[in-house]
């Protein structure tokens, strides 16, 4: 496995390949991330991951200077995983004039859900995304469902902007409590830990009362929220989307339940399909 720095040493290596598959990531993998390296394994030709951590989806606010970076651990698991290149550029590399254009998702898709809590992320996702399909040219590139929207916004980008690129969606890893694997559950303390199965055993619930029947949308996702406030828990919402655009369901539609709660200082995200 190669692990390459530049763009044009990237460009170079991949220069003679016909199938390039692509896992953009921010680092610090699980298993989680190799379940998408081995999906990207199973396509023909050359795999390759890329590790930046992406200022421009991140406010002020937020956990980019604390964001964990393991680089060498995650060089070791993707050598392991069947990785043939590790892209692993600098800010200066990605951004080395201020990054003044900037791609502009549809609002209808990118400024509900994260895109309210967290104006302007779908824009950094999105622009640090087609960064890296003009760098990289794969023909296959796998994200995971565990991001929910964003996994939805890149397929609405690559379909609206003509790219020659097919997006394959990598099912959510969990451990054996049913917590979905992320890179952020290592702020949680021991107790958090605990605790933090909550959020998926909540969205089953939301998932079981509509496959039930139940059709009052409103009512069950107040009744979620409630549910984990009572816990102890920030909730930002649980709110019961139609698939194919997170629209508000109107009648028996292919549905996913999502939601973001804040538990102690770590913000957790998860979705579960209805």
């Amino acid at each position: 496995m190669r692990v390459i720095q530049t763009i044009a040493e990237l460009r170079s290596s991949l220069s003679t390949e016909r199938h390039i598959s692509l896992v953009p990531t921010m680092g610090n993998l699980h298993e989680g991330h190799l379940s998408l390296v081995q999906a990207a394994r199973r396509r023909e030709g050359v795999v390759v991951a890329s590790i930046f951590v992406n200022p421009l989806q991140f406010a002020p606010h937020e956990d980019f200077a604390r964001y964990p970076r393991t680089l060498d651990d995650d060089c070791d698991l993707l050598a392991e995983g069947g990785c043939d290149i590790v892209f692993t550029p600098g800010p200066q590399e990605m951004y080395p004039v201020p990054q003044e254009f900037r791609v502009q998702p549809s609002a209808t898709v990118a400024d509900v859900l994260e895109g309210a809590f967290r104006p302007g992320f779908f824009i950094g996702v999105s622009t640090v995304v087609l960064k890296l399909f003009n760098i990289v040219q794969p023909t296959v590139a796998v994200f995971g469902k565990k991001d929910y929207q964003q996994l939805l916004v890149v397929r609405q980008m690559v379909g609206q902007l003509c790219l020659p690129i097919e997006i394959i969606a990598g099912e959510t890893v969990r451990d054996a409590s049913g917590l979905a694997l992320s890179s952020r559950n290592g702020y949680l303390t021991e107790d958090e830990r605990s605790e933090a199965t909550a959020l998926s055993s909540c969205l089953l619930r939301v998932a079981e009362r509509v496959r039930s029947g139940g059709r009052d949308w409103s009512t069950i996702e107040a009744t979620a929220v409630d549910s984990l406030q009572a816990r102890g828990w920030h909730p930002d919402y649980v709110a019961i989307r139609r698939r194919s655009d997170l629209g508000a369901p109107t009648r028996d539609e292919l549905l996913v339940v999502l939601g973001a709660a804040r538990l102690g200082s770590t913000r957790l995200i998860d979705n579960i399909e209805i």
